[in-house]
């Protein structure tokens, strides 16, 4: 029982932590991530899509069609 109840007290958050920053390493995948936005997807949309690559052609093409159909509403206004 003892075992149990302080592996219960070792999963609580604690209010405080005393972090030794003379110990810290910069981060080595930092270089990498540098010109990267990362956008979390929900698992069902997840699912959907099996690279990044297929992402970001939907993505692109969906922002040519809008900018398609923009530039025809402007030009339609300035008709009217």
């Amino acid at each position: 029982m003892k075992a149990t109840s302080s592996k219960a007290s070792q999963d609580e958050l604690r209010d405080e932590y005393a972090l030794d920053y003379a110990k810290s390493k910069p981060n080595r995948f930092a270089a990498k991530l540098k010109d990267t936005t990362v956008v979390v997807l929900q698992p069902d949309v997840a699912e959907v899509f099996q690279s990044s690559k297929v992402v970001n052609d939907l993505l692109r093409s969906a922002i040519t069609a809008t900018r398609a159909s923009s530039a025809k509403q402007r030009s339609a206004r300035r008709s009217s």
